[in-house]
């Protein structure tokens, strides 16, 4: 393989620009370095080369068990045999890219460029293109930057063909022997021979015979796929290729391949060229908003190098901690939002909800069990809230059966007490029928039989104050419906229980003053300030029994003050999380097999019920 020496510098330079992290060419520095040697020793055509010979012939420690910084010398010394000009170019990294316009995008003519500039401006996308890019979210550089993997393949660790295990995908360098169109199936195809010094290979491109034209005449390629056995013979079938021959940074083989979003009429090999180009151009317009103490002490990427690790990683470390650093980036960004909704929220000011002690205590001395110390705790966390000036924003965290239901309900009848309206809102049907129900009971067991009125449960809690409940569903008759809506808007119910219907437009509240909303996370943002907007700046409480780690919810639930009840009630049933990676999975399968062979049932929730092109979750139908 004959490599001349310009060559040899662009390949110096671009080990400078990578960290000088033994990744600049395929295999190795020293590989590459042996083969040319080989090459050159049989006729040095040069005293340059000669020189060059000696010093690489003569070293005494391999490039691959040299310090990064005993690399950088040692590859400065080899720029200056080359030629003393190149010297700063072959052991300087290029300078960072800074957020400046490109200078030529298409057929070198000068256009100015910004992340906002839409990705047709880039040499190779027409308009036909760019409208199936649009398809995934991609119309400006900026979404082409930010458009990543949602895998990668892992192709970077080179093997020679007699190494190759059957099942595995795996990469080799191989000679191209023969290449030829044939039919298999009845469907036109490439078939090439590829051999290393162990050993050959068939490699097998179906339905795609143009890749004929493409490999002829070819020398080194660097395969990378799932290896096949047929009558104890290797194949690969349909693997990913690229040339050896060439200068350019390897992009679909013997590396960590980028895996992107697809939709109809664009392709991998396609797509992911046009995002390498991309990142290498763009990526260092990406402005660094981090202080650099704050990225230091995080040991956090500079965020043009996450993205391009993001995309194309250098190594497994490399992808790890561009993914660290993203992620940190989306929280921190997340909860800088939240936390500014939370101020802009509390700039509003409400009426504070004043307990009325004597009521709630009759409430809950009735009640047929003892509260715990955890709900008291909450109870007065929450009264504490409510007599403020300042709408409450609070997130109710615990376990299933631990009781968040009967402290929602103290918070509603305070709320009723002072003459106004209490609302609480579930994500289904089935949630708020038990609410309602719930609700019903436990204030039947106070306050005794309730007077039904139609479509609301009427109790008296105080002498002339009256709690009426009422049940608002999409699944409720018309005429019901609009009875209910009447009642609300008049004020002759004051406790309303629903799902989404209640934060429909024609729903209108008298005098809204307390809302709780269960299971927060099946409400979004505009879901939550829609249903504020049906009141007068109200007090708001959200429920969940998802587990949450304080520290995350208070950066996804950031304008919310937290509650959490740690402790059940005497004789509940106590609920254990486990979470595992995904290479753990065989245990939760091991515990249900034990768990079904002693009688018991489980339950196995997804994500989808149907597979899904576009997202990468496991759908029920292929978990059965």
């Amino acid at each position: 393989m004959t490599v001349d020496l310009e060559t040899l510098q662009k390949i110096f330079r671009l080990e400078a620009q990578k960290g000088y992290l033994d990744t600049a060419v395929i295999g190795g520095i020293d590989r590459f370095l042996d083969n040319w040697t080989q090459h050159n020793l049989i006729k040095p055509s040069t005293p340059t080369e000669t020189s060059l010979l000696k010093r690489i012939v003569s070293r005494k420690v391999r490039y691959s068990s040299m310090s990064p910084e005993e690399r950088k010398t040692w590859i400065g010394q080899l720029g200056k045999i080359i030629t003393p000009k190149s010297t700063e170019a072959a052991s300087t990294p290029r300078p960072k890219r800074t957020n400046t316009p490109a200078k030529t995008i298409k057929d070198n003519q000068p256009i100015s460029a910004s992340l906002e500039s839409p990705v047709t401006i880039l040499k190779g996308i027409s308009t036909v293109y760019a409208e199936k890019l649009a398809r995934l979210g991609v119309k400006t550089i900026r979404d082409m930057l930010f458009l990543f993997p949602f895998r990668h393949l892992d192709y970077s660790r080179l093997k020679t063909i007699s190494q190759l295990t059957e099942g595995q995908e795996e990469t080799i360098i191989a000679n191209i022997w023969e290449v030829r169109k044939v039919n298999i199936g009845g469907r036109p195809s490439t078939e090439a021979i590829l051999g290393d010094s162990t050993g050959n290979i068939r490699a097998v491109w179906f339905n795609n015979p143009y890749l004929v034209r493409q490999l002829t005449g070819s020398s080194q390629i660097v395969l990378s796929g799932r290896v096949r056995f047929f009558n104890g013979r290797p194949v690969y079938e349909s693997p990913d290729w690229e040339f050896l021959d060439s200068t350019e940074e390897l992009i679909h083989a013997g590396r960590l391949v980028p895996v992107y979003p697809l939709t109809k009429g664009l392709h991998q090999r396609a797509l992911r060229k046009t995002i390498k180009s991309t990142v290498d151009q763009f990526s260092g317009f990406v402005k660094e908003y981090l202080p650099a103490n704050i990225i230091n002490r995080n040991n956090l990427l500079p965020v043009y190098q996450a993205i391009n690790q993001a995309h194309f990683p250098d190594s497994i470390e490399l992808k790890d901690r561009a993914r660290i650093r993203l992620a940190f980036d989306e929280l921190f960004l997340l909860q800088l939002g939240v936390l500014k909704k939370k101020k802009q929220w509390q700039v509003n000011k409400t009426s504070p909800i004043k307990a009325n002690q004597r009521l709630l205590s009759t409430f809950v001395n009735g009640l047929p069990y003892e509260l715990t110390a955890a709900q008291k705790r909450v109870i007065n966390e929450i009264l504490g809230d409510l007599a403020l000036d300042i709408p409450m924003s609070r997130l109710l965290q615990g376990e299933v059966g631990s009781g968040k239901t009967i402290v929602a309900l103290v918070a509603l009848l305070a709320t009723v007490a002072t003459g106004r309206q209490a609302s609480l809102m579930a994500p289904t049907e089935i949630l708020a029928q038990q609410h309602f129900k719930a609700v019903t009971n436990l204030l039947e067991s106070v306050f005794g039989p309730a007077l039904n009125n139609g479509n609301s449960n009427i109790f008296e809690i105080e002498p002339g104050i009256n709690a009426a409940v009422t049940l608002l569903t999409s699944d409720i008759k018309p005429a019901a419906k609009r009875e209910i809506k009447e009642n609300i808007a008049n004020g002759s119910v004051n406790i309303i229980i629903g799902t989404h219907a209640i934060i429909q437009e024609e729903v209108t509240f008298k005098d809204l003053g307390f809302l709780v909303i269960d299971e927060q996370h099946r409400f979004g943002v505009l879901q939550r300030q829609a249903l504020r907007k049906k009141g007068d700046n109200p007090h708001v409480l959200v429920m969940t029994a998802t587990p949450i780690p304080r520290t995350l919810a208070l950066t996804l639930y950031g304008d919310l003050d937290l509650s959490v009840i740690d402790e059940l009630p005497p004789g509940r049933q106590i609920i254990k999380t486990r979470w595992l990676k995904p290479e753990e999975t065989y245990k939760a399968y091991n515990f249900i097999r034990k768990q079904v062979s002693e009688g018991r049932q489980v339950f196995i929730i997804c994500p989808l019920v149907e597979e899904s092109d576009s997202l990468q979750a496991k759908a029920a139908t292929q978990e059965y």
